[in-house]
């Protein structure tokens, strides 16, 4: 089973996207039972007395834009006990990496990779928190998830 903890700033946009449309893309394949598929955050901005924000809106309706379900997702924070459970840790940008590394302790095995890389690119996915952009985001994350699944299915 491959484990995979998609991370962003706050756990309530890019990183649930990604972590369901990898979700739906895998279920599509039939692959479920080869994948665990989470999302955490960097920041505790969106958890309060330990509970997280759920999804913003415009994020989930983008989802449900193209019939991808979602429900009781809320934030959580990324701990540093998380790095010997998952094979990979993906962030969205460039400081999502940065907070990754300083909160699992560095990464000794080679875990930590940015969505984009997987297609290529060294783009950071667009953050529709400042853009308002939410399609923006869905098609970055839509495009490197695509891109993480074959090379995973190689």
């Amino acid at each position: 089973m491959i484990k995979i903890m998609f991370v962003c700033h706050g756990n309530i946009c890019r990183s649930p996207m990604a972590e369901f449309v990898l979700k739906d893309m895998v279920k599509q394949k039939g692959l479920q039972k080869d994948f665990m598929i989470c999302s955490s955050a960097t920041s505790t901005e969106e958890i309060f007395n330990g509970v997280g924000n759920p999804i913003y809106p415009p994020a989930k309706a983008v989802l449900e834009a193209h019939g991808i379900c979602l429900s009781g997702k809320r934030a959580v924070q990324l701990k540093a006990s998380n790095y010997d459970k998952y094979d990979l840790f993906i962030g969205m940008d460039s400081a999502n990496i940065k907070n990754m590394n300083r909160i699992l302790g560095g990464d000794k095995s080679g875990k930590i990779h940015k969505l984009l890389e997987y297609a290529n690119s060294p783009a950071d996915v667009s953050d529709p928190w400042y853009t308002r952009d939410f399609n923006r985001c869905y098609n970055d994350i839509y495009r490197g998830c695509k891109a993480l699944l074959e090379v995973l299915a190689e």
